[in-house]
């Protein structure tokens, strides 16, 4: 199984995923198709992709919201979560070939997977460990519910009774996001769009997680608020050494944030690199076409620029030579087919 990154950093992975696979509607829409990657100690990687190409589905997954359809995710180097969908397809195949031993084998696997899923569920300690921030700041919060309750909803699922130290913990997380603490007493429609965002905020570091997972927080809101949510987002990172999975589709966004940058098309990671690297020498024709798309405040040279067209079936001719992840340069991968590989190493000089 290729990994879609190489490491930057010599350290164990806070997150490694693994042949993530997450189907619908009776496994015949794949929203996530076989991706993996890895997200080192204190970086941010971005996972950028146009709408419906499966980064929020990703996400998800990671943080156990779904029950995911095949692969491995692994957070601090210990199994939190496993499809079952391998299994059962080796079981189907081990039937129309007659062969007993391999079913009965992948059957025993089977339900010591499921075995091993059940008990993680039980425990839920990794859970404390990931936190989340919603794409939409307003239905993301309870209206029912204060902002007292809402940001300290998970301290009290954990246990924590005295009031006082609830109290003064809300506070602290309000003023930490630029919120006044008297505003814990409040109801989610009393705030705006950017405040509210700034309360999910709350709600996910109070937990002290070490990794969030930000999943297109600032795409709901105006230029002016974007700005102050990032840099707030940033501010953070440093201060609370958080790692972060940072998805979105605003491709500027992510270059400012991210550290590596994943591609997606279509359940696919079809290009990972850093940051830099992915600007300077895009290699994927999606990837271009994502950024001839990316608007400049210039009006020459928007008058000069011109849009590429992605168009997978004239771009591949994969009749033949099935793609995979290949690594063009040191921490450099491209989805592509033996054939493009070595045209891409061509064009790079190597």
């Amino acid at each position: 199984m290729n990994d879609t990154n190489n490491n930057i950093q010599n350290d164990t992975p806070l997150l490694q995923v693994e042949g993530l696979s997450q189907y619908f509607n009776r496994n015949t829409f794949r929203a996530v198709d076989n991706i993996s990657f890895h997200i080192s100690k204190g970086e941010v990687f971005g996972l950028v992709g146009e709408s419906g190409c499966g980064k929020t589905t990703t996400g998800r997954s990671v943080i156990n919201l779904y029950d995911i359809t095949g692969g491995k995710i692994f957070f601090n180097g210990k199994l939190i979560n496993e499809g079952l969908l391998d299994y059962e397809r080796k079981i189907k195949e081990a039937k129309l070939s007659g062969n007993k031993e391999e079913e009965e084998k992948q059957k025993k696997l089977l339900r010591e997977a499921r075995a091993r899923i059940k008990e993680r569920k039980k425990q839920g300690k990794y859970v404390t460990d990931i936190q989340m921030i919603f794409q939409d700041p307003v239905s993301s919060l309870n209206p029912r519910m204060t902002v007292r309750e809402i940001i300290a909803e998970g301290l009290y699922i954990q246990g924590i009774k005295d009031e006082q130290e609830i109290s003064r913990k809300v506070s602290d997380v309000l003023a930490r996001v630029g919120l006044l603490s008297e505003y814990a007493d409040r109801y989610p429609h009393e705030f705006s769009g950017g405040q509210r965002q700034r309360i999910g905020i709350a709600r996910a570091i109070i937990m002290n997680p070490k990794l969030i997972i930000a999943d297109e927080p600032v795409s709901a809101l105006d230029v002016s608020i974007k700005a102050q949510v990032i840099n707030l987002l940033n501010q953070l990172r440093k201060d609370m050494g958080l790692t972060v999975l940072f998805i979105a589709h605003d491709l500027s966004v992510v270059k400012y944030f991210s550290d590596r940058i994943a591609v997606m098309y279509y359940g696919k990671i079809v290009e990972c690199a850093s940051s830099e690297e992915l600007f300077e020498h895009p290699m994927h024709p999606y990837t271009k076409s994502l950024l001839s798309a990316i608007p400049l405040p210039d009006p020459a040279y928007e008058k000069q620029r011109t849009r590429i067209i992605y168009d997978p079936k004239s771009a591949h001719d994969y009749s033949k030579d099935r793609p995979e992840m290949h690594a063009i340069t040191p921490g450099h991968s491209v989805y592509c087919n033996n054939a493009e590989c070595e045209m891409y190493r061509q064009e790079l000089g190597l």
